[in-house]
């Protein structure tokens, strides 16, 4: 039996049960029971009165201009109660036409009854600053701190200042002796070869200076020639302990390095001058090749040309970059001049250059030179067990300082020359001392 009463004006029927073949519209189909009474029982009254329309149903819902719900709230509105044809309450299963999540009467964002959407907060821009430089100021510190260690536990502490005896007392400043040695180590074969070097055991001093730090300024750097006739004094024995008397012997100043090492040739220069060591720095022939390199090489302007097979120096006259290969050969040439003289003003020259390069914005600011620089030169740099990478420091910017016309180079007072050695000016060299100890400005001239 059907459900649903015939039509009986039209002879049509409508849902189950109807005789039409053609399926009813969706205006035309009453939406099935939700909730609300129950319909009576027994059979319907004999003159049903058509369906009403339910085109205001989805008027409301649609009708007002609203989309049909918004995700952004999901807040149902209750839904109003109709009546069906029996006059009994029911839930047509649409609301009041409310869109979901806007209040009724409501239209978009700022619409009566519901406030309008806050905008964005503006950015911070102070707060922004402040965060970023607090970063970029701790990794800087971080950075700073990590480069330190790292590099002062690079430095080769092995000279002990401490077994030197017999010293004289200080002055104002620092005085640090600098030290170019001949020596070979951890170079390979093929290195030696390829610098010249040769290949003789142990190792010699080929190049050394004083180096004086003012504490106000006034820096002097003296060269002291290998070939000076120096006294080898009383000393003991860096490795024995032995304690040899003054023989008077007179040799040659780097003889003393090759007798006992660091300790001695710092006892020598200290009785031969009179003026304190207060620390010692020596570098190999590999380590000052691989700093020449690290910091691309170094312009000289050679004035004039000149070669010398033993140190593999071949050079025309003018400007020109020297790599570590070219450098060391420049520093080490001897005999292509007259004395020992000329080529301590060649090193001191070339020193004046490589301190430049290497203390350029292109080298100290760039971590891909920097580094290398650094760890080619303190790979290979023998310093005394008091020495600190803060005294390394200040040694080379006073060398910088110096080498650059912010201070004094020179050579030891020469008197002359005695069986191809060289003979200092005593009376000047206690002069020049007296100048250094007091902190004065250097008025002594050099050999």
């Amino acid at each position: 039996m059907s459900d649903w009463p015939d039509d009986q004006a039209g002879g049509r029927g409508y849902g189950r049960g109807s005789g039409n073949s053609q399926p009813d519209g969706a205006r035309v189909m009453r939406h099935v029971q939700r909730g609300g009474s129950a319909r009576p029982a027994g059979p319907p009254p004999g003159n049903v009165p058509q369906q009403p329309s339910y085109d205001d149903g989805y008027d409301d819902a649609y009708g007002n201009g609203q989309p049909y719900g918004d995700a952004r709230d999901e807040v149902f509105e209750p839904r109003t109660p109709r009546r069906d044809a029996y006059g009994q309450s029911y839930d047509s299963g649409y609301n009041t036409g409310q869109v979901y999540g806007q209040p009724a009467g409501g239209g978009g964002q700022g619409g009566a009854g519901r406030p309008p959407r806050a905008g964005r907060p503006a950015p911070d821009w102070r707060r922004r600053i402040k965060i970023g430089s607090i970063t970029l100021v701790s990794v800087l510190l971080v950075t700073t701190v990590a480069t330190y260690f790292w590099a002062d536990g690079k430095l080769k502490r092995e000279v002990d200042l401490s077994k030197v005896i017999e010293r004289p007392e200080g002055g104002a400043g620092t005085n640090y002796l600098i030290v170019g040695s001949d020596s070979r180590e951890g170079m390979s074969d093929e290195e030696k070869k390829k610098l010249h070097t040769g290949s003789a055991e142990g190792k010699r001093t080929d190049s050394m200076m004083i180096l004086h730090v003012a504490d106000d300024g006034g820096n002097t750097m003296i060269s002291l020639p290998r070939d000076s006739n120096v006294t080898i004094p009383s000393f003991k024995g860096a490795e024995s302990g032995k304690l040899y008397p003054n023989q008077g012997r007179q040799v040659k100043l780097n003889a003393a390095y090759a007798e006992d090492g660091p300790e001695l040739l710092v006892r020598t220069v200290e009785y031969n001058t009179g003026l304190r060591i207060d620390h010692y720095a020596e570098i190999g022939f590999g380590g000052f090749a691989k700093i020449v390199d690290a910091v691309g090489g170094v312009e000289m302007d050679i004035p004039k040309a000149f070669k010398d097979k033993y140190s593999g120096a071949d050079f025309k006259a003018g400007k020109q970059t020297l790599d570590g290969q070219d450098a060391l050969a420049f520093v080490r040439t001897r005999h292509a001049f007259s004395s020992d003289l000329d080529r301590t003003k060649n090193q001191q020259k070339f020193l004046a250059s490589l301190a430049n390069q290497a203390a350029t914005p292109g080298t100290v600011m760039n971590p891909f030179k920097l580094y290398p620089t650094m760890g080619a030169g303190l790979d290979t740099l023998v310093v005394d067990k008091d020495m600190g990478l803060t005294d390394v420091a200040s040694m080379f910017w006073a060398m910088k300082g110096v080498t650059g016309g912010d201070g004094k180079s020179m050579n030891i007072p020469i008197a002359g020359m005695a069986g191809g050695n060289v003979l200092w000016d005593k009376a000047k060299v206690k002069q020049l001392v007296n100048q250094l100890n007091s902190d004065e400005k250097v008025t002594v001239e050099g050999g």
